[in-house]
């Protein structure tokens, strides 16, 4: 298993996957940028006058950790960087799960995500994805096969990853519809 992580092949899909990940929450708290700073106001771990100073700090890393994550030089560093925010997000969501406080939008995205136990998960799942490309790679050549083998891998990934999200979006429409029902 840590072989196949060390592949340069497998690298470069999981680089660039949560490259595309990491570009497209950038480009949405940046459209967006007010609504994210509630949401982030939301979790209440950050004092309100700091909240847009965080908000600009998220959205600056997650561009950066894009625009890094594809190189090899950077890649290290970015990945790290990665790991950090996704677990940072992962403790901000498990302190509120504490706290009780399921209800507000994860802030994930376009569409509302009510905090859940499985997003921990997910971001478990892609802070040790940004982990393994920390691993030293191996010299083997990549191919032309490669790179078709690596389009479809990243595909799949990139498929998998919408399915979660739907499924994510889908229970929290659920359970906003069975409390409203109550």
């Amino acid at each position: 298993m840590l072989d196949a992580l060390r592949d340069p092949l497998t690298q470069t899909v999981i680089a660039l996957g949560l490259a595309l990940l990491f570009a497209v929450g950038a480009v949405t708290k940046a459209r967006h940028f007010a609504r994210f700073s509630a949401q982030l106001a939301e979790y209440r771990l950050v004092p309100a006058v700091g909240v847009p100073i965080a908000a600009a700090i998220v959205t600056l890393s997650e561009a950066l950790v894009a625009l890094a994550l594809p190189w090899p030089t950077l890649r290290a560093p970015a990945s790290l960087t990665a790991a950090a925010l996704l677990s940072t997000y992962a403790a901000a969501i498990a302190v509120n799960l504490l706290r009780r406080r399921d209800y507000i939008d994860c802030g994930c995205g376009d569409t509302p995500v009510l905090l859940t136990p499985w997003l921990l998960l997910r971001n478990g799942v892609l802070a040790a994805a940004a982990l393994s490309l920390v691993l030293p790679g191996t010299n083997r050549a990549v191919g032309v096969v490669d790179l078709w083998l690596g389009l479809l891998a990243l595909g799949v990934l990139i498929m998998l990853y919408q399915a979660v999200a739907q499924l994510l979006e889908n229970a929290s429409v659920l359970r906003e519809w069975h409390e409203s029902q109550d």
